[in-house]
């Protein structure tokens, strides 16, 4: 099956955490095929399994523990997170090759309008120049089927870093599409190139490439 995407808008991160959940159980039956999930959430904290850091976050804004790997990060208007449901059993089970594809769609896309991002090595995610981060990246893998994913700060408030420590990172160090371009971006102007990231990283299986021996993984990320 070729893979597939969709747009889910505006969408509550618990009602989309479960949609996604519900998802990448389908996609371990065979029901869907590989599918990326484009979703804007109200602003919302999570933590993956690294933990917070001792971090505090604003009592007025939802916080979510959850399985995929990093620590704490933030969702809200303006940052495009992808979800991308993926079997990685016929690409090889390389947990670190799917990561690499993960972090090579967002740096693709982002290239595409005029953003020169790449990735750093023993620095999970996106950045610029090696030091503003423009997205971040964590996923799980349960029975080979990924879940979680990136979130791509196209217009992000990006005050909304400097109350705790992203990724364990000073809150300074994250940037946005519409910060390197000096010029308003919205969201949907970004959609387009990331589909065409993601038909041309996850159109056909990759070739195996040293998997990793494990049947349920959380990446470190974030």
């Amino acid at each position: 099956m070729p893979p597939a995407h969709r747009e889910w808008g505006v969408r509550e991160y618990g009602d989309a955490l479960a949609e996604m959940r519900r998802l990448r159980q389908a996609r371990r039956r065979g029901e869907i095929p590989d599918t990326l999930l484009l979703v804007e959430h109200l602003p919302v904290y999570t933590i993956g399994v690294q933990g917070d850091g001792g971090d505090t976050f604003p009592p007025d804004v939802p916080v979510f523990r959850v399985e995929r790997g990093g620590k704490g990060t933030y969702h809200g208007p303006g940052q495009l997170v992808g979800y991308p449901i993926v079997d990685l059993a016929p690409r090889g089970r390389d947990v670190r090759r799917f990561v690499h594809d993960v972090e090579e769609l967002v740096v693709r896309a982002v290239g595409e309008l005029g953003v020169a991002a790449e990735r750093v090595d023993g620095r999970r995610g996106v950045w610029v120049e090696g030091e503003r981060k423009i997205a971040s990246v964590g996923v799980a893998i349960e029975e080979w089927v990924s879940s979680h994913g990136f979130g791509l700060n196209v217009s992000t408030d990006l005050r909304a870093f400097s109350v705790f420590h992203p990724c364990g990172f000073d809150g300074s160090v994250m940037t946005s599409v519409s910060r390197e371009l000096d010029r308003p971006v919205q969201v949907a102007e970004v959609v387009p190139s990331v589909l065409r990231a993601w038909d041309e990283l996850f159109g056909e299986p990759s070739t195996a490439r040293g998997a990793v021996p494990a049947a349920v993984a959380s990446v470190p990320g974030a």
